[in-house]
């Protein structure tokens, strides 16, 4: 495995012990990766991936095993950590997707511009938000970064990875740090692991990799998905297996030579991820800012990569909903270092958290939870939820579902089929969600108090900003 020249650096940091200043503001570094769900990690066990970097930011931060988002696709999850809000709250509910004005009032990054934070946001955007929208109106620096083609033409005639590209101009930004007397929120959002969908070409693969990643798991066979048995695909609604789930998994995972092809682009993409991380890192030290720093590390959903029969994410199958969330904060003591929590964490958390760190008042319209006192303690707060609301609206493909993810079971009911189609999963007993229990006689008071909670929960969200 490649050794970073910043791993070490981390570590150096590590052992030194906290920072403690009350008047320093730490500065926030928010790495958000695409289409990578919670496994695709070397921290979290993966045997193939290598995230070096994000290992030892795990090794000497936290890690969390149980992070989830509450509707898994790039545009609404990243409009979530904007808003601080659901779907269900933020959009026009005339489905459009488009977000609602008013849900635009509470940015945790206006809130912390508007406290002296020097905010930028450098990479993929993608949220629907009003036409008037201006997103360089809402930080210091912006620049929108985006695929379509991955590989961008440079002024000498060479093509640099998105993925790079926002690497470059994080390093930028933090070069320039030392004229301001002012805290920063740097938010590097990459493309990566999204695949080109329209690049369909035989032989090609749809995830292009930065050229630093050349050759990378060549000598390596990628194993079959986990689920890949046939006949868990077949066991599925037909509803679900004529969804866009199967198309995407025709364009990419149906041969042996496709699957190896794209899956081996795919990890080398996750792989550049953490490369670039590392070379942004080395900046951070060199700059002088890196004892003052919290990393965050997550993706905004999760991905199937062949599981189930299935491409992409979209529906409620813990492969779609669950990602990868590390936090580095170099002033935690020695004694809450290299921890994994499993306390249940949402992406709709993270402005909470931002807010905190920064010291600024967390609005009472921003419907997640700071993540801060979990970091900060290993004891869990007693009033911390027991489980949480996730949906997704896609009439399309008559797959728009709502539902609970509790700690124990997750209900899902997909609303476009006549009748109404129900999942019900005890994920202690089977965790993979093979069976359906949502007829089961035994469970219907199980399934009962979930429809009456999913009801609680659709109409809170609903109307969370008209109150």
């Amino acid at each position: 495995m490649h050794a970073y020249g910043s791993l070490i650096v981390i570590f150096a940091i590590a052992l030194a012990g906290p920072v403690h200043s009350e008047e320093r503001r730490p500065n926030i570094l928010f790495f958000f990766a695409d289409d990578q769900r919670h496994d695709t990690l070397g921290c979290a066990g993966h045997p193939i991936v290598e995230t070096p970097t994000i290992d030892r930011l795990a090794a000497n931060g936290v890690r969390f095993e149980n992070s989830f988002v509450t509707r898994s696709t790039c545009w609404a999850s990243r409009t979530t950590i904007l808003t601080g809000l659901t779907s269900r709250s933020s959009v026009k509910p005339n489905g459009s997707d488009r977000v609602r004005p008013e849900a635009l009032t509470a940015l945790f990054t206006d809130r912390l511009r508007d406290a002296g934070y020097r905010t930028a946001l450098f990479g993929k955007w993608h949220a629907k938000m009003p036409k008037e929208f201006k997103p360089a109106d809402h930080f210091v620096e912006y620049e929108k970064i985006f695929r379509n083609p991955y590989f961008k033409e440079m002024p000498d005639g060479s093509k640099r990875h998105t993925t790079e590209l926002i690497g470059d101009r994080g390093i930028k930004f933090l070069r320039t740090q030392k004229d301001w007397k002012k805290p920063f929120c740097l938010n590097l959002w990459f493309n990566a692991g999204h695949a080109e969908d329209r690049d369909r070409r035989p032989g090609i693969g749809h995830f292009p990799w930065p050229k630093a990643m050349n050759g990378k798991y060549d000598d390596i066979e990628i194993p079959m998905p986990r689920l890949s048995d046939p006949a868990i695909y077949a066991a599925h609604p037909e509803f679900l297996k004529q969804s866009n789930h199967r198309e995407r998994f025709h364009w990419r995972w149906d041969t042996p030579e496709k699957y190896q092809l794209n899956m081996r682009a795919y990890f080398r993409m996750l792989t550049g991820i953490d490369h670039v991380m590392d070379r942004v890192l080395e900046a951070l030290e060199q700059e002088g800012l890196a004892e003052n720093t919290i990393i965050v590390y997550t993706a905004d959903n999760g991905f199937y990569m062949g599981d189930r029969g299935f491409a992409g994410k979209w529906s409620h199958h813990e492969q779609s909903l669950r990602v990868p969330l590390v936090i580095y904060d170099p002033r935690l003591p020695k004694n809450l270092r290299g921890r994994t929590i499993d306390t249940m964490a949402l992406n709709l958390d993270l402005p909470a958290t931002f807010l905190d760190w920064g010291g600024v008042r967390i609005p009472a319209s921003y419907q997640g939870t700071s993540l801060k006192p979990l970091i900060e303690s290993k004891v869990t707060p007693p009033e911390w939820r027991e489980d949480f609301f996730c949906e997704h609206f896609n009439p399309r493909y008559r797959m728009s579902w709502e539902g609970v993810r509790g700690k124990r079971f997750k209900y899902a009911r997909y609303l476009d089929q006549d009748p109404v189609y129900e999942f019900l999963h005890d994920l202690k007993n089977d965790p993979d969600e093979l069976t359906n229990l949502a007829t089961d006689p035994e469970h219907a008071s199980v399934l009962r108090w979930l429809q009456e909670r999913t009801d609680a929960l659709v109409s809170d969200y609903a109307e969370a900003l008209s109150k």
